[in-house]
């Protein structure tokens, strides 16, 4: 009899798969403890976020047998990472290790990607497998070029984040985690980025360039007209000004300038207390 953690995943596997694949979807379960169930068949491209972060479903471009491993340029990049920790606390180094394999693979982190870096740093794969399900930045499906990430934490939402991302989706023609047809974008939501003075604000992740060329920025203080103005800048290959963008402002500072500190502050009278 399976586990009740594995029966819960095929019941839901049920309800993604087509009927004709359901047999076959649950008729076995993942040769990897990332998945509590896989299916033979295939599974709708559609389905919701929070059940895609629960198991894992063999797919032509991502199953455990296909062959991965780092560029000769990246490889120097893990000797490096590795080279800061103990030679016994490898492990130390699957966070950096997963983030590079990503950049490296167009922005998602296939399952044969998490077995060549568990056999780099000497674990079981589920050691790499619990690290890349528990942390939400680490993707497991395929993102656009220009993954655009939309804070939706309780500042940026009362400033109007959720109006950003539902511009953002009716502009590019797709639900949240898909991916546009030219490949070029997707849109996700994460949490705090820690700028909420400049709230509300996305995060995009480029992977266009590669791992040599991977950049990660914020834009802030948004419109909806300006993210747009933004996404369109991203498609000619343009490269928009981060941060604020509101023509006022100076990275965190107030529009139109500070009021106070226009000078050095006064000192406090006395710094050494027995002398005072």
């Amino acid at each position: 009899m399976l586990p009740p953690a594995a029966r819960l995943a095929a019941r839901r596997l049920l309800g993604i798969c087509s009927s004709s694949a359901s047999e076959a979807a649950v008729s076995r379960l993942a040769p990897f403890p990332i998945a509590a169930a896989a299916s033979r068949g295939s599974a709708s491209s559609a389905r919701p976020f929070s059940t895609a972060l629960n198991y894992h479903i063999d797919s032509p471009e991502n199953k455990p047998d296909m062959k991965w491993e780092f560029s000769e340029a990246n490889m120097k990049k893990v000797k490096e990472i590795l080279s800061h920790y103990p030679s016994n606390y490898k492990q130390s180094g699957i966070i950096p290790l997963l983030d590079l394999a990503q950049q490296q693979h167009g922005g998602w982190v296939p399952v044969a990607a998490m077995d060549a870096i568990a056999k780099i740093v000497e674990v079981a794969p589920i050691r790499v497998y619990e690290v890349a399900t528990f942390y939400t930045m680490f993707n497991r499906a395929k993102v656009g070029k220009y993954h655009l990430l939309v804070c939706g934490t309780t500042p940026c939402m009362i400033r109007g984040s959720r109006e950003i991302e539902e511009t953002l989706l009716e502009h590019l023609g797709v639900k949240r985690n898909e991916v546009t047809s030219d490949g070029l974008f997707s849109v996700g939501e994460m949490e705090c980025m820690g700028c909420c003075v400049n709230a509300p604000m996305i995060a995009v992740a480029d992977y266009s360039k590669g791992s040599e060329g991977y950049t990660y920025n914020y834009y802030e203080d948004l419109t909806p007209k300006r993210v747009i103005e933004i996404v369109e800048m991203l498609r000619r290959g343009e490269t928009p000004s981060r941060g604020t963008q509101h023509p006022e402002r100076k990275n965190s500072g107030p529009a139109g300038g500070n009021t106070t500190l226009h000078g050095e502050p006064k000192p406090p009278p006395c710094r050494d207390l027995d002398a005072c």
